[in-house]
């Protein structure tokens, strides 16, 4: 069946200005101009307080409309210093940071920096990310920087319009290059004379929602009722029911019904 079909609702890497994403406290995460391995410009944030304890630095994303979906997927490509190869570094390092998000039908305020805010904001904790790969001093210098791409889904999503991200930091010396958020759904499409709409998929990943079908033109029922099933990888799966051509008419690639060529019998 018809592969699945991603729709971007944000991705850093298109940014031409500043993200202006919201940091606390001023001295945690910072936004610079970098690199990402093919040397194209991008915009970036870092941190990389390993030598101050306690640490708690967070940053959160612009609002992101995710327009009807209820299950959201988040590509995060970031770079994590390896603590080993820093001298003199705090028992404290970390090589991880924690992924929330914020539900909401409106945009948090960029006035809304206070501690008291963000001890108390309602962020459900998606996901402890960590590097696959740590790139030590030697091999940024040589910009042969390791970068990991890690894909984390939450949902269901269903009490504000939107979200936002949150990234929290607690001692890394890391950068996160780019962040893409997505959904997935299932493409419209033509199975057995009978037209399924497009479909977003369901709240989980095990989630099946089903499409009701409707004949083509001149075609017509023949089993009934008439749907397909979008599995939450975005695929059709489990057909149910049909149509067919009318009388008078013909298959024509098994998406088309013609009328047939006037015969003189």
């Amino acid at each position: 069946m018809d592969s699945c079909s991603k729709t971007t609702v944000m991705d850093t890497r298109t940014a031409t200005a500043e993200l202006g994403w919201i940091s606390f406290p001023a001295n945690g995460w910072e936004e610079v101009s970098g690199y990402d391995e093919n040397l194209n410009t991008i915009r970036t944030y870092q941190v990389c307080n390993v030598f101050e304890p306690s640490q708690n630095n967070w940053l959160l994303t612009t609002y992101i409309d995710r327009r009807a979906a209820q299950r959201i997927y988040v590509e995060i490509r970031f770079t994590v210093r390896d603590c080993a190869s820093i001298p003199s570094v705090l028992g404290s390092c970390k090589e991880t940071f924690n992924l929330y998000y914020l539900e909401t039908d409106r945009t948090v305020s960029e006035s809304i920096k206070g501690v008291e805010y963000w001890a108390n904001a309602p962020f459900l904790k998606v996901d402890t990310i960590a590097a696959d790969e740590s790139f030590s001093q030697v091999d940024f210098g040589g910009r042969l920087m390791k970068v990991n791409t890690e894909v984390r889904s939450f949902g269901p999503l269903s009490k504000g319009r939107g979200f936002h991200l949150a990234f929290q930091d607690l001692g890394a010396c890391m950068s996160i290059l780019a962040v893409r958020v997505f959904y997935k759904k299932c493409p419209s499409v033509v199975q057995n004379f009978a037209y399924f709409p497009e479909t977003l998929t369901g709240a989980e990943s095990t989630s099946l929602v089903i499409a009701r079908g409707s004949c083509i033109s001149n075609a017509e029922e023949v089993d009934v009722p008439i749907k397909l099933y979008c599995n939450g990888d975005g695929e059709w799966m489990v057909p149910i029911g049909s149509c067919s051509c009318k009388a008078g008419y013909e298959p024509d690639n098994s998406n088309v019904c013609r009328g047939k060529p006037f015969s003189f019998n």
